[in-house]
């Protein structure tokens, strides 16, 4: 058996692809022979990640779309369905993050965060379960955070977003199961992408994270792909409502 073999030919809807995790993730399913529909906000990032992507398989697909808009959604899963076929995975990696001390916290800051990182993966999520247990298969995966499983400063309302992901992951695996979809989260440490590039120039904040990973290092973005890549595929076929960490040690403190 040739490992992931599974996935070539799947029918794959990526969120937030068109840059860092989501970005590398469409790269690889595509490079596995995967058809990827990758949906992103900014139609600029877009483009230019869609016109890589269809360098290896034609048959690419970029969806500009905005996750926290119920009718975004909707049209994001009929789109995808119009130009590819059935949905296979679902992999939900669009994220916001505003850090701030939780007494400055603003309701604008906690709307858009729930917004995009529990509201926009849950309803996205329902909508594609929808078409998939018509067909009693499917695989969701939901990019949650270890920030879901602990605490750390600055980061009150994105903490309570993973979390509340982590739980709503364990309810929708729950009820999903009869329908035989699988549906779990990765939960990555701080990783170096364009989100959080800015916070590593201030070298105290990078020591601090750094002292925190058993490991010693900031991940990189292929390190959470391999994650994605076996739960999306037929050998996770009996994991589902598990959090998977990829935190280089971070919560084994």
């Amino acid at each position: 058996m040739v490992l992931f073999d599974s996935i070539k030919g799947a029918n794959v809807l990526i969120t937030g692809g068109s840059k860092g995790i989501g970005k590398t993730t469409a790269t690889y399913f595509t490079q596995l022979g995967a058809n990827v529909a990758v949906v992103a906000r900014n139609p600029e990032t877009l483009s230019e990640t869609v016109d890589d992507l269809k360098k290896v398989n034609n048959d690419t697909i970029g969806i500009q779309g905005d996750v926290s808009s119920i009718e975004d959604i909707k049209r994001i899963v009929e789109e995808t369905e119009s130009k590819l076929g059935d949905i296979d995975v679902l992999v939900n990696c669009a994220g916001v993050n505003i850090p701030k001390p939780v007494l400055e916290v603003t309701e604008e800051d906690w709307d858009t965060i729930h917004n995009i990182n529990l509201k926009g993966a849950f309803f996205l999520s329902q909508a594609v379960a929808n078409r998939m247990k018509n067909r009693n298969r499917g695989k969701i995966i939901n990019l949650s955070s270890q920030m879901g499983h602990v605490g750390y400063y600055d980061r009150g309302a994105y903490c309570a977003s993973k979390g509340g992901l982590e739980l709503a992951n364990k309810v929708l695996a729950l009820e999903l199961a009869p329908c035989n979809i699988q549906v779990n989260t990765v939960c990555p440490t701080f990783i170096e992408t364009p989100l959080t590039e800015g916070y590593f120039k201030d070298e105290k904040f990078k020591e601090a994270v750094l002292n925190k990973i058993p490991l010693g290092r900031l991940g990189e973005t292929k390190d959470v792909v391999g994650a994605i890549l076996y739960l999306a595929s037929d050998l996770s076929n009996l994991v589902t409502g598990t959090a998977l960490k990829v935190d280089g040690g971070w919560t084994a403190w």
